[in-house]
């Protein structure tokens, strides 16, 4: 087998690699967008490196756009082929790509409405109409069920705890073995159900977001409490930039437990993602992949009020009192929640609070850095608001959960592919992983190829 890596490499984003056999099938693990810096979104532009159409299958881990998002594009450009994943993953694509492609063509109409793209027209990359074709590909495959993708390959998913639906995938050609890891998840997630072991094989291509670091050992709820109780005082409000799948529900849990427990006050709290009020109800359907019962599933997503009108959202720009709104994109790179930087941004009474990882260049990399200007449809807006990062609701593990779960493989692979992480922490865990294991690590290069 031959692998080639299209993304992810050096980088979070992207992800897409292109596994070959000697029977001369192709399969692509994974067809993710890049995201954040501008020159790593020029590359969703680029004539892709393969022939869309000599790809036989494409196999997703799960479900985030920079794993799913090129997807529309594939396929528009030649892919004739299935593309198989969990249940739950393939729901969640329907909405994500969806609404993917409706965030680029409203970029597009605001940059060509206010004149601030270089390009006239600005085009999206994708369309609605396209992504929604692009569904008409997919096949579900159950965990732990081997399926034969061709004659000589098969592949097998595995429960990765990341959010709904991930996986771990595993393939097997004759007597040789590959794991792609996807993004593995925590086992200290509230609503997931853990991660199972690695299985056995004899490649790894392992993620490493956080290679170079620990997630902190304080307890979100404290965190949250905080930061809500102090804009309470100061009348401001609380926006949480979250990632609509998984981080969202997440962290609606938590604003549960604290108002179940009367630890903050009781004040309106706003879902206003129209994905991520959608991808809530995904997630309450698959409630046999949660660790809470059905009836407090149930409980947990009535605390929150639903916006989904446009109207409705531009209302909360007129609150005369406290409250809590959480909405996409959680890096700030699109979405509703734009309008709200713009609107609350100026104000040092309010906080935002950003609930994860941030990917260099984008919006929230930059919040987070402390810069007192952003850029939001083509205006530099002040930011005076507190900005506040939540240190432990991270949904990838870090270096030494990492660590544990391949200290738990009864046989060590041949060698360890470090991907989906920014270049110092891929060196940081390659550097773990060699010192506390002995195994080989090898950092790919964009579009290098090894032959396994």
């Amino acid at each position: 087998m031959k692998i080639t890596f299209l993304g992810a490499t050096e980088t979070v984003t992207g992800s897409r690699f292109l596994l070959e056999t000697v029977s001369h099938k192709t399969t692509l693990i994974d067809c993710g967008l890049f995201q954040g810096q501008k020159k790593l979104r020029l590359r969703n532009w680029e004539k892709f490196p393969f022939s869309p159409g000599k790809i036989d299958g494409v196999v997703l881990t799960h479900a985030h756009i920079d794993h799913t998002g090129y997807l529309p594009l594939l396929i528009k450009n030649g892919f004739r082929k299935k593309v198989y994943c969990s249940p739950p993953t393939r729901d969640l694509c329907s909405l994500l790509l969806k609404d993917c492609a409706h965030l680029q063509e409203e970029d597009a109409y605001f940059a060509n409405k206010h004149g601030f793209s270089k390009h006239s027209p600005a085009l999206p990359l994708y369309t609605q109409e396209d992504a929604q074709k692009a569904m008409s590909h997919f096949k579900t495959i159950a965990f732990g069920q081997e399926y034969s993708l061709y004659d000589d390959l098969s592949f097998q998913f595995h429960r990765s705890g990341h959010i709904l639906g991930a996986s771990s995938i595993l393939f097997k050609r004759n007597k040789t073995s590959i794991l792609f890891s996807g993004d593995i998840g925590r086992n200290s997630d509230p609503l997931m159900r853990p991660p199972v072991n690695f299985p056995v094989a004899d490649y790894l291509v392992m993620e490493g977001t956080y290679g170079n670091r620990l997630h902190s050992e304080e307890d979100p709820l404290d965190q949250l409490e905080k930061i809500i109780q102090e804009t309470f005082q100061r009348g401001g409000t609380t926006l949480i930039p979250a990632f609509a799948v998984g981080r969202t529900q997440n962290i609606i849990y938590y604003l549960y437990q604290l108002k179940k427990n009367k630890r903050i006050p009781n004040i309106p709290i706003f879902l206003d993602s129209p994905m991520a009020i959608h991808a809530t109800k995904i997630l309450q359907s698959h409630d046999n992949e949660l660790q809470i019962s059905s009836e407090e599933c149930e409980e947990v997503f009535s605390i929150v009020e639903y916006v989904s009108k446009q109207t409705e959202s531009k209302r909360l720009n007129n609150l005369n009192h406290p409250a809590i709104i959480i909405s996409a994109s959680g890096m700030a790179t699109g979405g509703r929640v734009l309008h709200h930087l713009k609107n609350l941004a100026p104000s040092p009474k309010n906080t935002i609070v950003f609930t994860g990882f941030q990917a260099g260049g984008t919006r929230g990399d930059r919040l987070v850095r402390g810069e007192k200007e952003i850029k939001l449809h083509g205006q530099m807006i002040p930011v005076r608001a507190k900005v506040e990062l939540l240190t432990n609701t991270s949904a990838h593990a870090d270096y030494e959960e990492m660590l544990q779960y391949l200290k738990a493989l009864p046989k060590p692979p041949s060698k360890v592919f470090l991907v989906h992480g920014e270049k110092g922490a891929l060196e940081s865990m390659k550097q773990k992983i060699e010192d506390a294991l002995g195994w080989p690590c090898l950092i790919p290069e964009y579009l290098q190829t090894e032959i396994l």
